[in-house]
């Protein structure tokens, strides 16, 4: 499915009850229809510095392609 199906439905469950916390880690995509819709204005938006980086039995690998963010619904 497309993030913004995803995020689309995280802001709906939100609506239907403002006090529940929903947490979402996704890619920083300012420039995309769903931010402005669902995420701009609507959630408590909190930007990760630098790029996100995984690690595997303790080796680090590369870091990921794009910006990330936290965008937290109900705080």
């Amino acid at each position: 499915r497309h993030i913004g199906e995803f995020i689309k439905k995280a802001y709906e469950e939100h609506l239907r009850d403002p006090n529940r916390f929903i947490v979402m880690l996704i890619p920083s995509r300012t420039d995309t229809k769903y931010w402005h819709e669902y995420i701009q204005d609507k959630a408590t938006v909190k930007f990760i510095k630098g790029r996100l980086k995984f690690e595997i039995d303790g080796e680090t690998m590369d870091a990921a392609p794009f910006p990330s963010a936290l965008i937290i619904y109900g705080l």
